[in-house]
């Protein structure tokens, strides 16, 4: 069946772009630069265990809860190292203002393999384009950094919106930005629950790109499934 699209919209994290390492070895070498000798698998360990905590805590960066994003990266941050047995106040302000700096550049993040030229080429086909991310409001300057922005008509982050994938409500501000219906746009992301299925129950198309070998996920029909970013023209063109 003849896709009737206008408007794409995109996710961000591990759909365009990629940590250039893991968390836990980013930090480490920020705390050695500091002169603090930090284990990064312990690092890694303790920011999973933190970023869970602090995001059912607070969730959506603390939206409504009258915190900042910033500060709640800010604690998440310091609360990594505090519980990888670094106690020293003044250290960790300095660490966390660094990495919360860094995290804001192409120092971090790369572009996924195909990611520019599907982009591009999705332009030329006339597709409007669009991001919506569960991020904070660093996105515009980090796509901007990573030469991706003027991809897009807008960027809407779950702490703009004041709501997170898969409320259906970031997908419904985004038809709104993008002047479409739903079964005019398409969404494409690489979480099956927060992507797929949240778009298509908002009542737009969507893809997942699930790279070969990554294991078995939850059925998709095959033509939903995207192997790498490149494989989305095929499908769209039609």
């Amino acid at each position: 069946a003849m896709l009737r699209l206008r408007l794409l919209t995109w996710d961000v994290k591990d759909t365009l772009l990629r940590l250039r390492q893991p968390v836990g070895h980013s930090y480490a070498a920020e705390a050695r630069a500091q002169g603090l000798q930090v284990q990064p698998e312990a690092l890694g360990r303790s920011f999973r265990e933190v970023y869970g905590a602090q995001s059912r805590r607070f969730p959506n960066y603390g939206h409504g809860q009258g915190l900042s994003s910033r500060q709640w990266w800010l604690d998440v941050v310091k609360q990594s190292f505090r519980l990888s047995g670094v106690q020293d106040e003044a250290a960790l302000t300095k660490l966390a203002e660094k990495l919360y700096r860094d995290y804001c550049s192409s120092h971090n993040w790369e572009v996924l393999p195909g990611a520019a030229e599907t982009l591009s080429r999705c332009r030329e086909l006339g597709f409007r384009m669009g991001v919506v991310s569960n991020f904070d409001n660093r996105l515009e300057v980090i796509l901007s950094q990573c030469e991706l922005l003027h991809h897009f008509e807008f960027v809407l982050t779950s702490e703009t919106a004041g709501f997170a994938k898969p409320d259906g409500r970031i997908f419904e501000q985004a038809l709104r930005l993008g002047g479409v219906c739903p079964e005019q746009a398409a969404h494409i992301g690489d979480d099956y629950s927060r992507d797929y299925r949240a778009a298509r129950a908002a009542g737009m198309h969507s893809f997942l790109l699930r790279p070969a070998g990554q294991g078995e996920g939850p059925e998709v029909p095959p033509e939903h499934v995207l192997p790498t970013l490149s494989h989305l023209l095929a499908r769209i063109e039609k």
